[in-house]
């Protein structure tokens, strides 16, 4: 017998709005719309557009009644129930696949609103073959992760439970973003050009490069992406020149160049790449940051561009307490860095840009002794509407405080209270310094120094 076959109805059967269905002999009832939610290339489709006249009895689908009333409740409510849990997620996945609702399931077990950052735990080791720790990270919006190691990059599913590695023409991969859940584009700072890799089948799908005026060869300093663009930062081999290239993201067709410099004699800040690019979609600005360690101390700058016109729409040099690391937060509108003299957390508001000019501490600032850097090696990161940062093996989380009163600063915006969450903090994470932090869906993704493996954190109560 198929897998779905009608039987014949009970005489007199009006037209009504609840559906019938019998899997493996179990009953099922619920209405049509919550069918319709199914998607118009379901087998739940081909049910409903049925005409009465053609029905000859409830569907019969020969399959396990106990996963489809899993897959019942994600339809009914948009999340997997708690039962789920004791399933074994590949044989869910082909079960929603054989009804065509495999990407809700894959939406629901990645959807980012069940990111509770106050009850993370871990719950994964992700292990890398080989002995290189990771060095680049790349996650999407399912859930599923890239990761650099050596000269290989190691790709996970969004289920976290199948991989893939491929070997690279790089020595060292040092920039690393995913395109999509098969393709990245990856670079590295000792080998010329930006390469476009097809991780399923392991090849180089395309090399983009850039130029400049002495025709040098240059290499890859930080990746990025907008919806449309694909933004790349180079560095000539003879490193008197860089610029962030700006490409079409479907055709990977240069489009222009911003930010372009050439370096004569010891002109240090135009000397600086940017090593980190972050995309600012409600600004449609892109933040370009970089930073040199010398004899003098670590100096940097934090660029915005306006891509469409190459505009550079602000700027901030910084020596003073230059930024170890620095993220963007859309949700909070927001530019935070952690200090590589102090390690603390500074924050700049974006709702009034043409004012930023100084950093606003999120807590209390301390001085620093002897000279020691307390932020060397910190990295920061930010998802939803809290800021991660790493000290040593372990993570601060700051999230804003919302006052009652009604406190203004001086450009007329209510002023911006954060607070580090001490069971951030005080939770342990465990291990030696973090290396990396990355968001993707509802998980967290930490890699460790001199650890071959990727730790995955969830919230203790996420729907699956």
């Amino acid at each position: 017998m198929p897998p779905y076959a009608p039987m014949m109805p009970p005489s007199g059967r009006k037209e009504s709005n609840i559906v019938t269905i019998d899997v493996g002999g179990q009953i099922f009832q619920t209405t049509k719309q919550t069918l319709t939610l199914a998607g118009p290339k379901s087998l739940f489709s081909k049910i409903l557009d049925l005409p009465a006249s053609a029905q000859i009895g409830f569907p019969f689908i020969d399959r396990d009644p106990d996963l489809f009333s899993i897959l019942l409740s994600l339809l009914r409510t948009g999340n997997l129930p708690s039962k789920a849990k004791a399933v074994d997620l590949q044989d869910l996945f082909s079960e929603a696949k054989f009804y065509g609702i495999e990407s809700l399931l894959v939406s629901s077990l990645s959807n980012p609103s069940q990111f509770d950052a106050f009850n993370l735990e871990k719950s994964l080791i992700l292990p890398l073959n080989g002995r290189d720790s990771p060095s680049a990270i790349s996650t999407t919006m399912f859930g599923s992760v890239h990761v650099a190691h050596g000269s290989k990059i190691t790709s996970f599913d969004w289920s976290l439970q199948r991989k893939s590695t491929i070997l690279t023409r790089f020595s060292a991969v040092d920039s690393l973003l995913a395109l999509s859940p098969s393709v990245a584009a990856a670079g590295a700072t000792d080998f010329s050009g930006l390469q476009i890799l097809d991780l399923e089948n392991g090849y180089v799908k395309e090399t983009l490069n850039w130029e400049n005026v002495t025709r040098s060869s240059s290499t890859v300093q930080a990746i990025g992406s907008s919806p449309k663009f694909l933004f790349t930062s180079f560095e000539s081999g003879r490193r008197n020149s860089n610029s962030i290239v700006v490409f079409d993201i479907e055709n990977l067709k240069p489009v222009s160049e911003i930010g372009t410099n050439e370096i004569y004699g010891a002109d240090l800040d135009s000397g600086i790449p940017a090593t980190k690019l972050s995309w600012i979609s409600d600004y449609n600005l892109l933040m370009a940051s970089g930073s040199h360690s010398g004899p003098s101390g670590v100096c940097g700058n934090i660029k915005l561009w306006d891509v469409r016109s190459g505009n550079l729409v602000w700027e901030l040099k910084e020596k003073v307490d230059c930024f170890s690391d620095v993220t963007v937060s859309e949700n909070l509108s927001a530019i935070f860095k952690v200090g590589v003299n102090s390690g603390e957390v500074f924050l700049m508001d974006l709702r009034n840009l043409g004012a930023m000019n100084t950093w606003v501490p999120t807590g209390e600032t301390r001085r620093v002794v002897n000279g020691k850097k307390e932020g060397v090696g910190c990295k920061i990161g930010s998802h939803g509407n809290q800021v991660f940062c790493s000290k040593g093996g372990n993570l601060e989380l700051w999230s804003e405080v919302f006052m009652g009163s009604t406190i203004k600063s001086e450009d007329g915006l209510q002023e911006r209270v954060y607070r580090r969450n001490l069971m951030g903090r005080a939770k342990d994470m465990g291990g030696s310094r973090i290396t990396h932090l990355s968001f993707g869906g509802n998980k967290m993704f930490v890699t460790r120094k001199d650890q071959q493996s990727v730790e995955v954190w969830q919230s203790s109560v996420r729907g699956f």
